[in-house]
């Protein structure tokens, strides 16, 4: 989520001063109680009853849930005066994806030595539809190699695959990044970012390099702590219908099978090849590890493939900006969830995303609404209301590839992505920390409330490329993705992290992620408050945020420095 090229000669302390223009707001509550806010928590929990109620199974793209979400968005915003911002003056930016299902059930089996194992798709291995244009997928016999962590990154001086070919092989990778199990004085300790995971850890790396050493597919072994979520996730979002953006060559970044693996079942197979699972594991964490073939071990799958194109929809909403209308905030939220897909223990199908994201466009509906009444900004503010985020960001991609708006004049991108739904916390995070000075801006408003920033607390599960800003910030947009804290004002650390465990476990990807009247919005109002507050500096001043000297995302910000003012 973030040299500085700050904030174009505004001084920090300058900064850190400015009064947000035309509006005031209510004088800090008593020390240990929630600051005031504009935002309205009925209106939330009135958006996010709908959203995410059984009538919208669930809101995946190309289904009835999803003509029923956007339209819901779409009525919203005219109800509250706020124009279309699309390119046709509308609501509607049509996303072309290419829509990819399993027909039935895959086939999978595995033999090593003298046994055969017989893994079922979401018990043992969760395949994901092949993403590419063809009506069955086959593999048989193919050999199994184990090339640890699946990463080649010459900057740092790592290569897992030290030259072996892999072509038509399936090979077997370890989650998230190769130090991030380290010890210190171990020769990766700190490598790759220590427990901050980096791309190279994120599963959507290591089906790209896969794909681009033409491999048959690839088995990720999945483990809780470096996944940073259990299986019933990897479960839910693999197995159910997949979706990518239009390519003209996908095999260059997708191999004919993507699958996860249960740990058990990968020691099982390392086992009967004669190998301890355990052992490879360590091994993969020193620069000098190799692959290695599981000797005598093979893979084989079929399952029909169902592909077809479909064109589903970003809502886009804008208020033109008085002064700088060429000038663009932006706002972001996804309103796609999981669909319908496989039943929980109660037989329940209808995946409701209540937290995940149904809150998230709450919030950017009533940021709008609150907008709209309030004086007419200096720049324009963009409320973009994104497909398919669930199925790899695919909305928010589209979005940064063809730009609304000019990526040179936008100032920031802030996006809200499943505000947690337990009451007000005294301070606030993002998905990932420390990139971009949009920090030391929310920081600086948190501080006003009497509130504090709490860094990402688990930087090893990459959230940073995990929300829909991250498309923004590839392109140089300063982009963070903003959450709830931890630290509750009833029952703090202890009472936060105990509720962010209870929600990773028991609700995340799950059918439970669903409205209750038990769900608490007034801490998602204090902090879409402060979300507000954040955008009126943005909107009303000559601030032009950056990237933290050595982010990946720097170079590209700088590239256009000449088209702002």
């Amino acid at each position: 989520m973030s040299a500085r090229c700050l904030f174009a000669a505004v001084s920090r302390p300058a900064l850190a001063a400015m009064a947000v223009s035309a509006v005031t707001f209510p004088a800090l509550a008593q020390s240990g109680a929630p600051p005031k806010t504009p935002v309205d928590p009925a209106r939330l929990s009135a958006h996010d009853k709908v959203l995410a109620s059984d009538a919208f199974e669930g809101r995946g793209p190309a289904t009835p849930g999803e003509e029923k979400a956007t339209g819901y968005i779409i009525a919203q915003f005219k109800k509250l005066g706020v124009p279309g911002g699309a390119k046709d003056g509308g609501y509607v930016q049509p996303v072309p994806l290419g829509r990819f299902e399993i027909v039935g059930e895959p086939e999978t089996t595995v033999r090593a030595g003298d046994q055969t194992f017989t893994w079922t798709q979401g018990e043992d291995i969760a395949i994901r539809a092949a993403q590419l244009p063809v009506k069955q997928v086959e593999v048989k016999d193919a050999p199994i190699v184990f090339v640890g962590y699946g990463v080649t990154a010459p900057e740092v001086g790592w290569d897992d695959f030290k030259g072996q070919d892999v072509r038509g092989k399936m090979i077997v990778v370890l989650i998230n990044d190769p130090d991030f199990e380290a010890k210190p004085g171990e020769a990766v300790f700190g490598r790759f970012g220590g427990k901050a995971m980096t791309y190279y850890g994120r599963w959507t790396y290591k089906y790209e390099e896969a794909a681009r050493r033409g491999a048959a597919g690839v088995l990720i072994v999945h483990e809780t702590a470096p996944a940073s979520y259990g299986w019933a996730t990897v479960k839910n979002s693999n197995t159910n219908t997949q979706f990518d953006v239009v390519r003209t060559d996908p095999a260059k970044v997708h191999t004919p099978v993507e699958a996860w693996i249960q740990r058990d079942a990968a020691a099982a197979l390392f086992k009967a090849a004669g190998l301890d699972f355990d052992q490879l594991k360590a091994k993969a964490r020193q620069p000098d590890f190799k692959p290695v073939t599981l000797p005598g071990a093979s893979f084989s799958t079929r399952f029909r493939n169902d592909a077809s194109q479909i064109t589903s929809k970003n809502i886009v909403a804008r208020i033109a900006g008085r002064t700088h209308p060429d000038e663009t905030v932006i706002f972001t939220a996804h309103w796609d969830h999981l669909g319908v897909g496989l039943p929980d223990a109660k037989g329940d199908r209808i995946y409701n995303g209540a937290v995940d994201n149904a809150d998230g466009i709450a919030a950017l509906l009533e940021l709008a609404r609150l907008y709209a009444k309030g004086p007419k900004p200096q720049r324009s503010l963009v409320f973009l209301a994104v497909t398919a985020e669930e199925k790899g960001l695919l909305g928010s991609e589209y979005y940064a590839e063809h730009p609304i708006y000019d990526p040179a004049k936008t100032v920031a991108d802030l996006n809200m992505d499943a505000f947690m739904l337990t009451g007000p916390a005294q301070d606030m995070t993002t998905s990932g920390s420390g990139k971009t000075d949009l920090e030391d801006l929310l920081k600086a408003e948190l501080k006003a409330e009497g509130r504090s920033f709490t860094p990402d607390p688990l930087p090893e599960a990459g959230h940073f490329f995990r929300s829909d800003h991250f498309p923004m910030a590839k392109r140089g947009i300063p982009a963070i993705s903003v959450g709830s804290g931890i630290d509750l004002y009833k029952g703090g650390r202890e009472a936060g992290e105990a509720a962010e465990r209870d929600y990773t476990a028991n609700r995340y990807h799950q059918p439970s992620d669903e409205w209750t009247p038990q769900l608490d919005f007034s801490g998602e109002a204090v902090d879409v408050g402060t979300v507000y507050k954040l955008g009126l500096k943005l909107a009303n001043s000559r601030i032009w945020p950056g990237w933290n000297p050595g982010t990946e995302f720097k170079a590209e910000r700088d590239r256009t420095a000449s088209e702002r003012k």
